[in-house]
């Protein structure tokens, strides 16, 4: 048996130690590092989930020219030789990289390097963009840096935390671990959650402000006046720290004179205002989190630097247990912003409009030519795309194709692109289906590197798996075209840990404390101790060699005076308000168990069992309004487009408002994309698009037939207007529905099912009259696929049918009851799944509340097994006590 393995999670900004294993029996098996400080042995259900989803199936092994298999060598001439035919013709403009926060620092590294040095474009964008990039502009604006102030030892220190447009119980799970084991340890911590939907998050909280969307500036504004009024200004920080808070007071008294004008403007009690303002006032140890529901906004700045302006008027910044804090979203986010990833950055937190610094760094890199201006951010660069203005565009571990807003438009854009080259790790997305060159990169497990948490904490990931096929690290395929294109000297990278060392000598150069991001300590680091990195936060210099756990505690700041900035801003409303032709306002984000397009998740039975389809939560009022039942297919529209999906119906929904998950594509459903419906409106400042806020109309999609479909092979179910699959144990699982009802369901149930074999056995029950047809096929026995068909809603329950796909043979009960939808003996359904790590369902759950007398997340636990596991199931469970 292999040893474990210390690596990093690839999920969320957490950046969770894993302990990884390879077994004899190629199972891989993963618990969380407990000697690891940030999430110190805990992990979420997507991290303790990573073993189900290494496994080679759908794997891009070798790379594509226009659809055929080809050798590196021939793959590598032909994207060096479109780079360079675009760059004589064209110019260097007339290129793009678009990038990701699932690449290592050392892979983002070397494309950063290649595009602005030796291209000489800044036409390089990440889809960090996407989910940072506003809290990004708001600390260079405020700090002088991009420069996060806290660590995650804050929470345990706070006497009160904020989370604003967080749902950290699902999108960043370990942190709410630690929050409520704060809680638990001091009884005395407040926890106040700002959201206009009632999650998971705020349900444990001791206030939820469930706002109007898009009011948090006034909000904090508001907050801003009434701290000043209280006499909370931290009058000996704000003159030495500090400049512009008469500026900044005066704005925000204009667009928040009183507490009425705000409780107003946010949509809430005033009683609810004055509790939040008080409380806020009255503890000093404030950490106040802050994630998407802030930045994907058309004025994601502002709201940034309001929030920031509260904690620099009372001084609750750069002291233990206070502070602003930005949750990341992606794995390596920060590591990007570390290496130049986005297009208004330089390498090192260097600015490309200062001559010194970009003068300074083509010398340290011995570059040909340097970009004198700023490149084009995500939506624009898509939309230069589509114009024909970069004609060679290269996209590396990210799927723009569903996660940019009008996804319809890029796809468009990258159809016609003269030349795509997509590097990933799978080998069939929405968006290598567009393109013209693959490349096959690796993925977790394989990949040797560093990545940056949210809390500014340098970890290692670490390969314990060997690559499939021809399948490379970003970073030596980068070096590869690099050297085909001439630049081989500089590009000559064997290891990461060369790589590592130059990005840590360029973080010191010219430093002297101007810029925060200084890792100068690494830049002789051993390969051993290269290997052997054990996680730290930067800055990592000789003067702080075991890094530094919170900013700022000096009153010193990055700006050219050494103050912070109090920023003015104003209140604004989203671009697109609804209007009689779409009345809703339409929201998107993530669930519990899965990660960004399904890619990795969407191959893990367990995780999937939590949302096995696409759905729109709406509040009970308006599908009262627009006739739509629970559990009804429905279809979302709005100017740009339209999805089907499921409808939930849920209290915790804002009246008014609806929430569709980001998650689905074409790959596992026929029209769910919510991208589809959002416009590319962005922030003039970030280039962060507004996800947030967009604008919908509702109606219920009514079906000649509806049904669902089990198999152990993939299939793509012809003639369904409406299919969504999700992965179950040892099958897939397909929920459908189509207008047209074939003329012989038996034969197209065999066109679906492939009964074809000698070996088949086939079983299948009609019912013409009531337009009800079920079969099953069976290969040697075995159950091999199964198809049920109604002309409504009223399906049987498909958990026990996916359980006799475990079995090598069913016996004849379960063959005469399999057709009936029914175990034989019980009909007990156990619903939907709540714990993923343990299996049990909502049904499960509740018949314990109330016939068994369960009442409390211990006992639950204790008794079903439920919450027991990671834990991120346990604000469901609890709602579920509450409802009783």
């Amino acid at each position: 048996m292999a040893d474990e393995t210390r690596t990093t999670c690839p999920y969320c900004g957490v950046g969770c130690g894993i302990l990884a294993r390879l077994e004899d029996s190629g199972r891989v098996s993963v618990r969380g590092d407990p000697e690891h400080p940030s999430n110190q042995g805990r992990l979420c259900s997507k991290g303790s989930a990573l073993g189900e989803t290494v496994g080679h199936e759908g794997r891009l092994v070798s790379p594509i020219l226009d659809g055929q298999p080809a050798q590196w060598d021939v793959a590598l001439d032909r994207v060096a030789e479109a780079l360079q035919r675009s760059v004589r013709e064209h110019g260097p403009d007339s290129v793009a990289f678009y990038v990701s926060g699932q690449l290592l620092t050392e892979d983002y590294y070397v494309a950063n390097k290649l595009m602005k040095g030796f291209i000489g474009s800044a036409n390089i964008d990440t889809n960090s963009r996407l989910c940072m990039s506003s809290a990004v502009a708001a600390h260079k604006r405020a700090f002088g840096a991009d420069a996060v102030p806290c660590s995650y030892q804050d929470l345990e220190r706070a006497q009160l935390i904020v989370l604003a447009g967080s749902n950290a119980a699902w999108c960043h799970p370990v942190l709410y671990q630690r929050i409520m084991q704060s809680r638990r340890d001091n009884p005395d911590l407040q926890l106040v959650v700002i959201d206009p939907r009632a999650t998971a998050t705020a349900g444990s909280a001791d206030l939820h402000l469930a706002l109007r969307p898009g009011s948090d500036t006034l909000l904090f504004n508001g907050l801003l006046v009434y701290l000043e009024q209280a006499g909370e200004r931290h009058s000996l920080f704000v003159e030495r720290s500090t400049r512009d808070a008469e500026e900044a007071l005066a704005l925000a008294r204009q667009d928040a004179p009183d507490l009425e004008r705000v409780a107003e403007g946010c949509g809430l009690p005033l009683e609810q205002v004055q509790r939040f303002y008080r409380l806020f006032a009255r503890t000093e140890r404030v950490v106040t989190l802050y994630s998407q529901g802030i930045n994907q906004s058309s004025s994601g700045v502002d709201k940034v630097n309001a929030i920031i302006n509260c904690h620099l008027l009372s001084g609750r910044i750069g002291r233990p247990g206070m502070g602003p804090f930005s949750l990341t979203g992606q794995p390596n986010a920060m590591g990007g912003r570390e290496v130049g990833g986005l297009a208004n950055q330089l390498a090192a937190h260097m600015e490309i409009g200062n001559p010194e610094q970009r003068d300074s760094l083509r010398r340290f890199w011995q570059a040909p030519r340097m970009p004198r201006y700023e490149g084009l951010k995500a939506v624009n660069l898509f939309d230069a795309v589509e114009a024909g203005k970069v004609r060679v565009l290269w996209v590396m571990a990210t799927n723009p194709a569903v996660s940019l807003p009008d996804s319809e438009r890029v796809r468009r854009a990258l159809a016609h692109c003269e030349t795509l080259i997509v590097s990933d790790c799978m080998a069939d997305t929405d968006t290598t289906a567009l393109a013209d060159i693959l490349l096959p990169a690796t993925t977790w497990g394989e990949r040797d590197g560093t990545v940056t948490s949210s809390e500014r904490r340098i970890s290692r990931q670490r390969p314990f798996l060997q690559p499939p096929g021809l399948a490379r690290p970003d970073w030596w395929i980068l070096s590869q075209v690099a050297a085909r294109m001439g630049f081989g000297d500089a590009f000559a990278y064997r290891r990461p840990a060369d790589i590592f060392r130059e990005h840590a000598a360029l973080s010191g150069l010219s430093n002297r404390g101007v810029r925060a991001f200084d890792i100068s300590l690494y830049d002789g680091l051993s390969d051993a101790a290269y290997d052997a990195l054990s996680p730290r936060q930067w800055p990592l210099t000789g003067a702080q060699p075991e890094g530094c756990e919170r900013l700022f505690s000096e009153g010193r700041f990055f700006t050219p005076d050494g103050r912070a900035r109090l920023v003015p801003v104003t209140s604004q409303s989203p671009r697109y308000l609804p209007d009689p032709d779409h009345p809703l306002t339409l929201n998107s984000g993530r669930v519990r168990d899965h990660w960004h397009t399904l890619t990795r998740t969407g191959q893990s039975a367990r995780l999937a069992r939590h949302t096995v389809e696409p759905y729109v939560e709406i509040h009970p009022r308006d599908a009262d309004r627009y006739r739509v039942r629970d559990g009804a297919l429905v279809e979302v529209t709005s100017p740009r487009g339209r999805v089907t999906v499921r409808a939930r119906l849920s209290q915790s929904q804002r009246p008014g408002s609806l929430f569709v998950p980001m998650h689905w594509s074409d790959r596992f459903a026929a029209r769910a994309r919510v991208n589809a419906l959002l416009p590319a409106v962005t922030d003039p400042l970030s280039g962060q698009p507004e996800f947030k806020q967009g604008r919908a109309a509702l109606r219920e999609r009514r079906y000649a037939w509806y049904g669902f479909l089990f198999s152990r092979r993939q299939l793509r179910p012809e003639g369904a207007e409406y299919w969504a699959r999700s992965r179950g144990e040892g099958l897939w699982r397909y929920e459908l529905a189509g207008d047209l009802e074939p003329e012989d369901w038996a034969a197209t149930a065999r066109d679906y099912l492939c009964a074809e074999a000698s070996a088949v056995g086939w079983m299948e029950y009609i019912d013409r009259a009531a337009n009800r047809y079920r079969a099953a096929r069976f290969v040697r026995g075995e159950l091999e696929s199964c198809l049920f068909i109604g002309p409504d809603l009223e399906l049987p329950p498909r958990e026990w049918i996916e359980l006799l796909f475990a079995r090598e043979r069913l016996d004849p009960e379960e063959r005469v009851s399999l057709l009936s939808g029914y175990a034989p003996g019980q009909r007990e359904d156990g619903g939907r799944i709540v714990c993923a790590c343990h299996g049990v369902g909502e049904k499960r759950i509740l018949k314990g509340i109330r016939e068994e007398g369960l009442d409390s997340i211990e006992g639950i636990a204790g008794r079903l097994a439920a919450g027991s596991g990671c834990g991120s199931c346990v604000p469901e469970i609890r709602a579920l006590l509450e409802a009783g």
